[in-house]
């Protein structure tokens, strides 16, 4: 089979020449990897990769076709995939389709049969930048260029409003006592699904939700969900955890909500070089003194310095390998938040008890 030629162009100038996978076209956004070694649906349709480019270290893509139940959200919001070897079929009994088709379906334009080691090494190298896919420009590399340079900067993009449930819903059991009001940031189903397991009912509330409407549900304790974009630009976010922590209500932030709780607490975030995104990452838990191994997807993190000066805060896990802060939680009130995943799957479930710590917190009052 003739395979359709496709070009990946990055922002320093590197280029790549492949085959075209999913819809034809063009789109660019920020390119960044991940190293997990399965759980692709999963990934594409985390709205936390919004924008994203996203590049595949383990070598086989597409082998295990796409099934219905395995999604984060309702479709795929990243801006493309990079991969070493597609397959456009599938060894799964189950599977609902082929991932080709689910790409194609979907609008992701993405590119296969390059070296995707050397790309990925060139990233940890030279940093996430941003990248354009086309199997439209064979032969047009300044007119590639131009459409390149209008993708968007990630650093100061606000995402979240865009990618968020436009009208609230509800997630478990109605005749719950214990009832959570989620700020929907770019919140993925596995977390509602971790909370309901444990007696929550959910409410999923829009990005932009006034303190006013959240408490008017009458809440046991708050949720801030992951999602994409710059923390640092959600100045409606931050200014909502600052109410809701002034209701002294218990507060769990996950990811994107842990950056918007520390901005809350006058802690700055800033854009990280390559950012953290794999299934493999070591976090200690300074208070346990014990290790997980977690699921990770983030391009900002807090600043350590600010933490560690600021009075109202305590750093509950770090980052083994670079020394990043991985989790917070406030000394004279009961809100926490980790820079990770604990809902993970598939992905390890070492931090699965955050959730029954949350729980534990919202029992108490």
């Amino acid at each position: 089979m003739n395979k359709q030629k496709a070009t990946l162009l990055l922002a320093d100038g590197t280029i790549f020449h492949g085959t075209l996978i999913g819809k034809p076209g063009t789109n660019g956004g920020e390119i960044c990897f991940n190293t997990g070694m399965t759980g692709y649906q999963e990934i594409y349709t985390d709205p936390s990769y919004t924008g994203q480019i996203v590049v595949s270290t383990t070598s086989h893509i597409g082998n295990y076709g796409v099934i219905e139940d395995e999604v984060e959200s309702d479709s795929p919001t990243i801006a493309g995939i990079v991969v070493n070897s597609f397959s456009e079929i599938h060894s799964r009994l189950d599977a609902s389709g082929s991932l080709q088709d689910y790409l194609a379906s979907h609008n992701i334009t993405g590119i296969a049969d390059i070296d995707t080691r050397k790309l990925v090494r060139h990233l940890r190298s030279q940093g996430a930048m941003n990248a354009i896919i086309s199997s439209e420009y064979e032969g047009d590399l300044a007119g590639l260029k131009a459409e390149l340079n209008m993708v968007p900067d990630m650093n100061g993009l606000e995402l979240s409003s865009k990618v968020c449930t436009k009208e609230p819903y509800f997630f478990g059991d109605e005749n719950s006592q214990i009832r959570v009001a989620c700020l929907d940031f770019g919140i993925k189903k596995n977390i509602l699904r971790n909370l309901a397991d444990r007696g929550v009912y959910c409410k999923v509330f829009p990005a932009k939700t006034s303190i006013e409407e959240l408490s008017a549900w009458n809440p046991s304790g708050y949720f801030l969900s992951n999602g994409p974009g710059d923390p640092a630009v959600m100045d409606y976010a931050v200014s909502t955890t600052k109410s809701i922590l002034d209701t002294g209500l218990p507060v769990f932030g996950i990811c994107l909500g842990h950056q918007v709780l520390a901005e809350a607490c006058g802690v700055s975030t800033y854009k990280m070089h390559h950012g953290h995104r794999g299934l493999n990452h070591p976090i200690k838990n300074i208070l346990t003194g014990k290790s997980e191994i977690t699921s990770q997807n983030h391009g900002f993190v807090v600043k350590k310095e600010d933490v560690e000066n600021n009075k109202e805060l305590v750093i509950t896990h770090v980052h083994l390998n670079d020394g990043t802060i991985a989790g917070i939680k406030l000394k004279n009130k009961p809100a926490f938040s980790v820079q990770y995943h604990p809902e993970s799957s598939p992905g390890p479930h070492d931090s699965r008890y955050l959730f029954d710590d949350f729980v534990s917190l919202m029992t108490k009052n």
